[in-house]
């Protein structure tokens, strides 16, 4: 079983990015849960989702402690939230940063998916939007297909922005 932990803020869209890779690992031919876990938060507040990728049907949904995959979409969180704790020793991070993360064990990657966001115009209240953007990046990793990436935004977003986001960060995220 593959699983992910995603840090993000309130409004970025973390909690749908998730729910989008679910979908799209279920076009994929897999099986997939996506599980927020957050508190009466409000816009701006440290919101964690994780997802659970696997061959075989999965009966586990509650947090993930150690985490294949961490992805964090605001870097300020690092600041009040220690996201690599409990990252696999052969994990992976996938920053939103147009800088590399130092001290990461494992392997780690970065693309600025708010650069992107606000090239494509994906902002809603002054916040860009991330969700969509991660989508391409998580695809170039080989997680999910970029064609099954495309049809889960396609399925939930009718913006074509969301798309283009999605290929942008796919073909920006240096592996």
């Amino acid at each position: 079983m593959y699983e992910i932990r995603i840090h993000s803020r309130g409004g970025q869209g973390g909690v749908t990015a998730a729910k989008l890779l679910a979908l799209a690992a279920f076009r994929d031919g897999k099986h997939a849960t996506a599980c927020p876990f957050y508190g009466a938060e409000r816009r701006g507040a440290p919101v964690v989702s994780y997802v659970r990728i696997d061959d075989r049907p999965i009966r586990v949904y509650s947090q993930i402690h150690k985490p294949d995959l961490v992805i964090v979409l605001d870097t300020s969180i690092m600041d009040v939230v220690d996201v690599l704790e409990g990252l696999k020793e052969d994990g992976t991070v996938l920053l939103n940063s147009a800088h590399a993360l130092t001290g990461c064990n494992g392997t780690c990657r970065h693309v600025d998916l708010t650069g992107i966001a606000l090239a494509t115009n994906l902002v809603v209240a002054g916040s860009p939007i991330l969700n969509t953007p991660v989508m391409g990046a998580l695809a170039k990793m080989g997680i999910i297909t970029i064609d099954s990436a495309r049809a889960a935004i396609k399925e939930m977003f009718a913006d074509e922005r969301n798309v283009k986001a999605a290929e942008a960060a796919y073909e920006e995220l240096k592996l």
